[in-house]
């Protein structure tokens, strides 16, 4: 797919739920919140139905995520399916890790091409705060495990000041531990992120310049997003830089998000998109006419995103509702 300004959309996420079992404080309320009805979430047949439609449109990357996407029951199955469906070439996870290790022989299984762990600390004491769970030592087991296995891994963290700047030495020398890369992604300011401040990622790359040695531009493709990666001396695994809010990549952007009840966002800082859900459960809509309204509705993707004018908290949905 083309949209209006000449970008290739062949790139999908996909939440196939809205519920997590952690408590993120940049992401989820502590006192929890009113999930999405059971009966207004997608069933797994309606969500491959739909990937197979993007599919014939040119969509080539599916990213399975949440909430947590393993909370989800048959997860694994769905993958395989997706796996199945011609046109796909390539379907990876995101996880918190916290379920992770039990599900990996049923995910090694169905053929899953990568995982994404996020992992902000390495502090038992600070994970349990940002978290609301003391699950850290089971997602450094789960971590240890996914390497083990032979999937690609890599590791995403969010440096907040005040939070985590001692973690991200740390965190960054899993790339010399059998991790393919580790992401430094910049917070973006949507829903309950807006209490926090992020810490781009010149002050993330001088912290590691000071640990390390010098950040070797590297030319390496690894993924499907806008992350710059670099080669650090001794690393097997890159480093890896996702800043929207310093570094507007938006000219770029070749992806669209289904949410976990069928809505088509089309970029994170804007509202615009479609429900599909009510196309697929109307029977009076074709595959025809829904492969249209998902094109008239990629046209319409915006230029850039809007960060920087919605600084309010709660302005937006917060991750959790949008598939990380």
């Amino acid at each position: 797919m083309i949209d209006s300004y000449g970008r290739s959309i062949d790139y999908l996420r996909i939440s196939v739920t809205d519920r997590c079992n952690l408590r993120c404080q940049y992401c989820m309320p502590q006192g929890g919140v009113q999930s999405i009805p059971h009966q207004e979430i997608l069933t797994l047949e309606e969500l491959l139905r739909l990937c197979r439609l993007f599919a014939s449109l040119g969509v080539r990357k599916i990213k399975v995520t949440g909430g947590e996407p393993l909370v989800r029951k048959q997860v694994a199955s769905f993958i395989g399916h997706l796996k199945e469906i011609d046109g796909i070439e390539q379907v990876t996870l995101t996880s918190n890790g916290l379920a992770l290790e039990r599900c990996l022989p049923e995910l090694q299984a169905a053929g899953l091409d990568g995982i994404n762990i996020s992992l902000d600390t390495i502090r038992r004491e600070v994970f349990t705060f940002l978290t609301g769970t003391d699950g850290l030592p089971m997602v450094l087991s789960s971590l240890q495990k996914a390497i083990e296995s032979g999937i690609p891994v890599k590791i995403n963290c969010v440096p907040i000041l005040g939070m985590n700047e001692e973690d991200i030495v740390p965190i960054a020398s899993f790339a010399q531990k059998g991790v393919k890369a580790v992401r430094f992604i910049e917070l973006m300011p949507m829903g309950l992120a807006c209490r926090f401040q992020g810490l781009p990622s010149s002050v993330v790359q001088e912290l590691l310049k000071t640990a390390y040695g010098p950040l070797c531009p590297s030319q390496a493709k690894l993924g499907n997003g806008p992350a710059q990666y670099y080669k650090i001396a001794g690393f097997h695994g890159q480093i890896g830089f996702i800043d929207p809010m310093s570094h507007r990549f938006c000219q770029s952007c070749n992806r669209l998000r289904l949410t976990a009840n069928g809505r088509l966002k089309l970029c994170l800082a804007h509202e615009a998109g479609a429900d599909l859900k009510e196309l697929l459960r109307d029977p009076h809509y074709s595959d025809e006419q829904i492969l249209i309204k998902i094109k008239e509705t990629v046209w319409q993707k915006p230029l850039q995103h809007a960060f920087e004018q919605v600084p309010e908290e709660g302005a937006q949905a917060n991750m959790f509702r949008i598939g990380g």
